[in-house]
């Protein structure tokens, strides 16, 4: 069996988003999954990708890991365009019932909430409406669900249900406050400080204030094709990474043996920590050897912000190889055709310099 995974460009400016396609299978007998969509914009690439280099207008598997437009919007085009087997989607307006009883607001009703929640994850929204629309299957990912060959590590429902989904933003007031995710997001100097680094001296920090529970929310995958391990991690913050090492290991998974490994959400340094890395890549190696894992980052053609240099740093000493998009398309693949004038990639190199 073979497999590519390539990752389309999103965003000109400073917005990133990712948008994925996976291919993996036998000549005459290939599933393709998408991965999130990206923008509008990155959605149409997708499908002419798609039409050009495989050939077909039908995609097996459509996952949207988690509900933020920079990941939702390119799936809408996707479904309108192509045909579609399954959408794998979280929907949060159907569990409002659940969760009601969570907030300050005492007038709230189950209805109610689910408009509240439908109207704040509009661009999610659309994608459910449309895909009713096509009278696709939809699915809700979490723990242990198998999409193809992927397995899903992360949400645990429950997690998601009484702990996430109360925190997204823009929702009512909760009762209590949970301290679990707190819904933050990384704020930039315009005078950004730089501190030294060598290999040996590693200043990315457990004690970084984690992402938002949207973030946290995403759909973290995994697979085992042929012996060729990967793992796809969307946006997921350090606890939903450290739950899907867990969750891995409850099913006989290491995922320090994946070949390829996904950046979660461009290279933030709020998404990941040592002990994270330390589980889903592995621990320091010396300096000089070789790379035992690819890794792919998506960031916008022009943003400076991602990936940090600190982030990129801690997975190269880990042994991994970085690549970025940067406005163009990425392709890895093992047991697949070349492709004509298609250029190998140069990966990103460590910094003695990064963010303070």
């Amino acid at each position: 069996m073979g497999i590519e995974i390539e990752f389309i460009p999103v965003g000109e400016n400073t917005k990133n988003g990712d948008a994925i396609v996976v291919r993996y299978g036998k000549e005459g007998n290939y599933k393709i999954m998408v991965v999130d969509g990206g923008t509008k914009d990155s959605g149409r690439k997708i499908v002419e990708h798609i039409k050009k280099y495989y050939g077909t207008n039908y995609v097996d598997f459509v996952v949207n890991t988690h509900p933020d437009s920079d990941h939702a919007s390119g799936l809408i085009t996707v479904v309108e365009e192509l045909e579609i087997g399954e959408l794998w989607m979280h929907l949060p307006w159907e569990h409002s019932s659940k969760i009601r009883d969570l907030f300050k607001d005492g007038r709230i009703t189950d209805n109610s909430l689910a408009e509240k929640i439908k109207t704040s994850l509009n661009t999610a929204y659309q994608l459910y409406e449309r895909a009713c629309e096509k009278e696709i299957p939809i699915c809700e990912p979490f723990e242990g669900a198998l999409i193809g060959e992927f397995k899903v590590l992360s949400p645990l429902e429950d997690w998601y249900v009484n702990y996430l989904l109360p925190d997204f933003p823009n929702l009512p007031e909760r009762r209590e406050q949970n301290v679990v995710s707190k819904a933050l997001s990384e704020v930039y100097s315009k005078l950004l400080e730089w501190i030294e680094e060598t290999w040996d001296k590693e200043t990315l920090s457990e004690n970084y204030e984690s992402t938002g529970a949207r973030n946290e929310s995403s759909v973290v995958l995994y697979a085992n094709v042929d012996d060729y391990k990967v793992l796809l991690t969307g946006d997921a913050g350090k606890q939903a990474l450290h739950n899907s090492a867990d969750y891995a290991e409850s099913i006989g998974v290491d995922l320090k043996e994946c070949s390829f490994v996904q950046m979660p959400h461009h290279g933030s340094r709020r998404n990941v920590s040592p002990s994270v890395l330390d589980r889903i890549i592995g621990e320091r190696v010396p300096e000089g050897d070789q790379p035992t894992t690819t890794t792919y980052v998506s960031v916008s053609k022009q943003t400076e912000d991602h990936p940090k240099k600190i982030v990129v740093n801690a997975f190269i000493r880990r042994g991994a190889k970085v690549f970025e998009t940067r406005g163009s398309t990425i392709r890895h693949h093992k047991n697949m055709p070349a492709r004509t004038n298609w250029n190998s990639l140069t990966p990103l190199t460590f910094n003695p310099d990064v963010e303070k």
